[in-house]
């Protein structure tokens, strides 16, 4: 088997307007207007496989990925450094579309096998992976409305973006007057709550709300001091969202956190967080508002982790116009079922290609 072409769209799918942000919080912003690329690895054998970049990657970027791989047998490709040479050793590297191409080749091999994804990954240890709803930046009117929405898709918690200055008070009680108590909310400001004073004045004013699950990167990484301040003073469990092997060891080792949202490639994600299983720490998947291929391959990833028990994100199914695939993700009270098809186990729907795409290329040999 040889990879004899590798098809590139560019496509841009917007979000659903008033999914995201209130826009009297955050008017447009246009980065749901980022492009992404959708990669697809033709075979001589009419197996392919597929993979999603993250929002602006460069072209130039896909295209020496691709180049790179043509001709190439996908069986004897090192799915753990696919870009690394097997006769000589020698690899450019895991730049920026290093994982469209990780998960493309795993779908691929996973079919050429007859398996899931998920067990080239060392095999799956749930069939279902926990998942939690999403908001950005709302008014607690928008809140209601989105809590809503979650409950009606079977949602048991949701993430929601916030800055210092949102009336997270008022945010948080309307979410509880909808939904209760046992409706969980992860905090996650994008290090903007800026110090760990003012985190943990918030925290405290919180605690009678008592629906508060974690809160996630409060202030700036890089404030190692304050992060101990935060662990030591709130009631909540504090996660950084992290994607390196070096950043999770640092972590743990500081003592900063209580649980990680972990990203990176298939096989990285999974190297993350048995970084974090050794020091008994639970896990969930980040995501970066993708498409459907992406958001396929985080569920096989999130299988295949023992200690991916937290909610993890999958958002771009209700965020956005489009999710690309034939089938779309289905969620089911709060849950979100493992694919057992060979490879990713979701197709490209060619229709919403001929939609959304704003560029195609074939690169061949």
């Amino acid at each position: 088997m040889k990879i004899s072409a590798v098809d590139i769209w560019t496509v841009v799918v917007p979000t659903i307007p008033g999914r995201v942000h209130s826009p009297e919080i955050i008017p447009e912003t246009g980065w749901d207007r980022i492009p992404k690329h959708l990669i697809r690895l033709k075979t001589d054998c009419e197996l392919v496989g597929l993979g999603e970049t993250g929002r602006g990657e460069q072209i130039q970027s896909v295209q020496k990925g691709a180049r790179y791989l043509l001709g190439a047998d996908p069986e004897r490709i090192p799915l753990q450094d696919v870009f690394q040479n097997y006769q000589s050793g020698a690899s450019f590297g895991k730049g920026p579309a290093y994982e469209a191409f990780e998960m493309a080749l795993c779908d691929l091999v996973g079919k050429a096998r007859g398996v899931p994804v998920h067990a080239l990954l060392g095999g799956a240890v749930r069939n279902r992976v926990r998942a939690d709803y999403w908001m950005g930046q709302q008014t607690p009117e928008d809140s209601k409305r989105s809590v809503e929405r979650a409950l009606k898709g079977g949602f048991s918690g949701i993430k929601i973006k916030c800055q210092i200055e949102d009336p997270m008070y008022e945010r948080l009680k309307a979410i509880l007057d909808v939904a209760g108590s046992e409706f969980k909310v992860t905090v996650d400001p994008n290090e903007r709550f800026r110090t760990a004073e003012q985190t943990i004045e918030l925290a405290g004013q919180l605690d009678v709300l008592g629906n508060v699950e974690v809160f996630e990167d409060p202030i700036p990484k890089s404030d190692v001091g304050g992060y101990r301040q935060i662990h030591d003073a709130i009631n909540h469990p504090v996660a950084q969202h992290l994607a390196s092997p070096s950043a999770v060891m640092a972590a743990i080792k500081d003592d900063l956190v209580d649980c990680f949202n972990l990203g990176g490639s298939l096989f990285g994600f999974c190297r993350n967080a048995s970084i974090a299983a050794s020091a008994e720490m639970n896990c969930w998947h980040g995501s970066g508002n993708d498409l459907g291929i992406i958001d396929t391959s985080y569920i096989h990833a999130a299988a295949a982790a023992e200690n991916c028990i937290m909610a993890s994100d999958f958002v771009g199914s209700w965020t956005r116009e489009d999710d690309m695939i034939v089938e779309p993700i289905e969620f089911c009270e709060g849950y979100v079922n493992v694919p057992q098809l060979p490879g990713l186990g979701c197709e490209l729907d060619e229709y919403s290609l001929a939609k959304y795409t704003q560029s195609y290329e074939k690169i061949e040999s």
